[in-house]
């Protein structure tokens, strides 16, 4: 079929949308799913790309998410039927689809899993390609859903860095002021455990660095050595155990991550078991100390890490470390 006649059925398609009737617009959705089909079957995978496309983003324009999203959903399909691979254009139309989509509408979160498990089978990346999660993890970060956000940020870009690092910190000035170590370690250990020592630190550094800017009373002692320079916060332990912990990791000896855990023991302790899977991953990753095998530790230490209770208005739930006992920082109050 020739670009010509398949721009005036888009056309024709899009007008009906646009004349807002629901009627009108359920029926232009059915309409385009019979032509796509017919494309597919045919193998004309640009055809029924544009059309499912173009169409779609015309429906969720017009407020119908469920037709929209449906169409969306499908055109991940179509990508899988043609094997078609990651790139500027076919991430392009995704992303645009998604950004139309309303925060609280269903059809969003099946989209979003459709396409990072497409771009997992088609794409480079084992865990989804890090474009589509970067930009999935901003709009949660924007709507302030900050574990979904955590996500898909902590696989995303080097830009995700900044945004996860932003959300942790404003999340954190919503809870008790000595709970900073406990929304740095959401960024800090996660990119750990998937290897990305760069944005680990640069989480780190980014936390610390507006932690201090917000609290000019707060006590700091420079401590510095042949190898680095910290900064030591006698107020907040665990803190310092991230920033230290960070430097062993470069070394890779284990002794030093073993007196270093033994130090902290008893502040580590104190969060109830929260940060025991993803230290022990890490202890084998960098340092070689073996752990016991579980079935799936990763995703163990995930739910554990980003899990809670309560939320905070117009968030999801606060990490659960903040509800420990703990005492109060000096000159965060």
């Amino acid at each position: 079929m020739s670009s010509a006649k398949i721009e005036k059925i888009i056309a024709r398609l899009q007008k009906r949308i646009a004349e807002g009737a629901f009627e009108e617009q359920y029926e232009a959705a059915q309409e385009t799913r019979l032509v796509a089909a017919r494309y597919a079957k045919q193998a004309n995978w640009a055809a029924a790309i544009d059309i499912l496309s173009r169409v779609s983003q015309a429906l969720l324009r017009a407020g119908q998410g469920g037709s929209g999203g449906d169409l969306a959903v499908l055109l991940v399909d179509v990508y899988r039927q043609a094997a078609q691979r990651p790139d500027g254009g076919s991430r392009g139309r995704l992303l645009t689809c998604l950004r139309l989509f309303e925060p609280g509408e269903p059809m969003r979160k099946k989209f979003i899993k459709e396409m990072i498990d497409w771009s997992k089978k088609f794409g480079d990346y084992p865990a989804g390609d890090p474009e589509l999660h970067h930009v999935i993890g901003s709009l949660y970060a924007e709507e302030h859903q900050a574990e979904e956000a955590e996500r898909h940020l902590i696989l995303g870009t080097k830009d995700s860095t900044e945004v996860l690092s932003r959300m942790e910190y404003e999340w954190y000035k919503e809870d008790d002021s000595h709970t900073a170590p406990l929304y740095c370690a959401r960024a800090v250990l996660p990119y750990l455990l998937v290897a990305n020592v760069r944005a680990a630190n640069a989480s780190y550094r980014a936390f610390v660095s507006a932690l201090e800017a917000d609290n000019k009373n707060l006590a700091v002692q420079d401590v510095s050595s042949q190898s680095a320079d910290i900064h030591v916060f006698p107020s907040l332990p665990l803190l310092n155990f991230l920033g230290l912990l960070l430097l062993a990791v470069q070394k890779g000896t284990p002794d030093l991550f073993r007196q270093l855990k033994t130090k902290y023991a008893a502040n580590i302790s104190e969060l109830g078991g929260v940060w025991d899977t993803p230290l022990e991953m890490i202890a084998e990753m960098y340092f070689g100390i073996q752990r016991p095998r579980q079935s799936n530790p990763l995703f163990d230490m995930m739910g554990s890490l980003f899990g809670g209770g309560g939320a905070p208005a117009g968030r999801q739930s606060r990490p659960a470390p903040g509800r420990v006992e703990a005492p109060v920082a000096e000159g965060l109050d």
